[in-house]
């Protein structure tokens, strides 16, 4: 009997992987086929995503497969979210695909605040306030760039608009399209009334689809080039509402996605747009049959990402295994505000880590293992501060958190974690994103008739690891 194979192509702000998924003996087993680089590049001054060269790399991971031998039956994109592309009458892209971490919009939220205030943006839309949100590019890139907007037809997050090459078929998937601060929340859908208000042009906004829609088969001339024809399905293309889907458990517990970003909260089935909800700053995401992620993004990994590539450049050449590990030994105390906006893309991470401590009189981290130690005791803390959030507005205490990504592989943290909010840690899957958008294609397929039984099977597939507060 032929293997049934699901392929998931799974891009992060750093890197890019595709990865298979089959059943054997009632457990997932994964097979990483193709991995590639990925990062922000500079463009006429722009800090931008290479949207061409990451379509090269879909489609060679796609031969891949051909290669191996290993047909998938479905695939499914999954990125980061709120970045987006504009393309024409001719669906050429108009300029260029700009990341989150650009500069263009510094100031403009207070141009969004004229239209309609935040308090009222956030009751309609559930979302918190992050400059880079969807709704604050799109003001940049009318105030800036209005000739996009006039000449716009279609507007596509980078998942869809990788679809579309793929397919031919414009469509917006739902988790994704709640990053935009776009959306009514109570309606799932697009808030008419506030396109209007803000002079969005809303003919170029696709109708929105839930995860686990068929898209379509590979355009003729794709299937051509990689050998073989498969569906596209939509997963949770956030690559957050994928990696919710994988945790392992079916309780009530507290997650982390950890990785670039360390998104902490828990799955609701309705979202909460009250003006406490605003204040302590929770978002209300989508999630994956239309459940609410009610979570909060933190700074996450990037910190100690980019403090790496520091060091790397000065020439000491540390592995992220290796300075978790000697973090562990190191006894500083002080602790950045993760959250601060000064360390969302700074041009030296390090520098900024020490003006933060110098700054509020703490002892100021000199070794890169320091640094290490500064960056994970500070995210252990935000975690806490997070925790204490959720359980203030559910009026509910949560004894475990569960930490799924690539950052559940980081020890040190997890340890740091349980002791300092007093839970237990479970940490595991690493690749949860990945294993998420491929159970859509499975729920989708009939594999898995629920998501309890999908979780069930996650958590029976993968070692997980226990880490109890001392």
């Amino acid at each position: 009997m032929q293997e049934t194979y699901y392929l998931a192509v799974d891009i992060g702000a750093s890197s890019g992987r595709h990865i298979l998924c089959s059943m054997e003996n009632g457990k997932l087993v994964l097979e990483e086929v193709h991995r590639f680089e990925n990062g922000i590049t500079d463009a006429d001054g722009s800090s931008v995503w290479d949207t061409k060269r990451l379509f090269s790399e879909i489609v060679a991971g796609l031969k891949k497969c051909k290669d191996l031998g290993k047909i998938p039956k479905s695939v499914g994109i999954d990125t980061w979210g709120v970045d987006f592309v504009l393309l024409d009458e001719e669906d050429r892209m108009l300029g260029p695909a700009v990341s989150y971490r650009d500069g263009r919009t510094a100031g403009v939220d207070q141009k969004v605040y004229e239209k309609i205030p935040e308090s009222e943006l956030y009751a309609r839309t559930g979302i918190q306030k992050q400059i880079f949100n969807t709704v604050y590019q799109l003001e940049a890139v009318k105030e800036q760039h209005p000739e996009y907007l006039d000449a716009a037809r279609t507007f596509l997050f980078i998942p869809d608009y990788f679809n579309f090459l793929l397919t031919g078929k414009k469509a917006v998937e739902y988790t994704i399209a709640s990053t935009s601060q776009l959306l009514f929340a109570e309606k799932k859908d697009w808030d008419e009334e506030l396109f209007e208000r803000l002079g969005f042009p809303r003919d170029i906004f696709p109708a929105i689809e839930k995860p686990g829609t068929v898209l379509g088969d590979l355009k003729p001339e794709i299937a051509e080039e990689v050998g073989f024809s498969c569906s596209v399905i939509l997963p949770c293309e956030h690559d957050t509402g994928s990696a919710v889907l994988a945790v392992p458990t079916n309780g009530d517990t507290v997650y982390i996605s950890s990785g670039t970003w360390s998104l902490m909260g828990i799955e609701r089935m309705e979202a909460d747009c009250s003006e406490r909800s605003r204040v302590l700053n929770f978002t209300n995401e989508g999630g994956y049959d239309y459940r609410f992620r009610y979570l909060k993004n933190i700074m996450g990994l990037w910190m100690i990402q980019s403090v790496r590539k520091e060091l790397r450049a000065a020439g000491e050449d540390y592995s992220y295994d290796e300075l978790c590990k000697k973090a562990a030994l190191e006894s500083i105390p002080s602790i950045v505000p993760c959250q601060d906006e000064r360390f969302l893309a700074p041009k030296s991470m390090i520098r900024e880590i020490r003006e933060a401590c110098r700054e509020s009189g703490q002892p100021v981290p000199e070794s890169a293992f320091e640094l290490a130690a500064v960056v994970y005791n500070s995210l252990a803390v935000c975690y806490r501060e997070t925790i204490e959030g959720l359980e203030e507005i559910t009026g509910k205490h949560y004894d475990h958190i569960n930490v799924v990504g690539g950052g559940s592989n980081a020890a040190y943290l997890n340890e740091v974690t349980a002791r300092l909010t007093g839970r237990t840690v479970y940490a595991g899957p690493g690749e949860a994103t990945a294993i998420g958008n491929m159970l859509v294609q499975m729920l989708a397929d009939g594999t898995f008739t629920s998501i309890q039984e999908a979780r069930s099977c996650v958590f029976e597939s993968f070692g997980i690891k226990e880490y109890r507060p001392e």
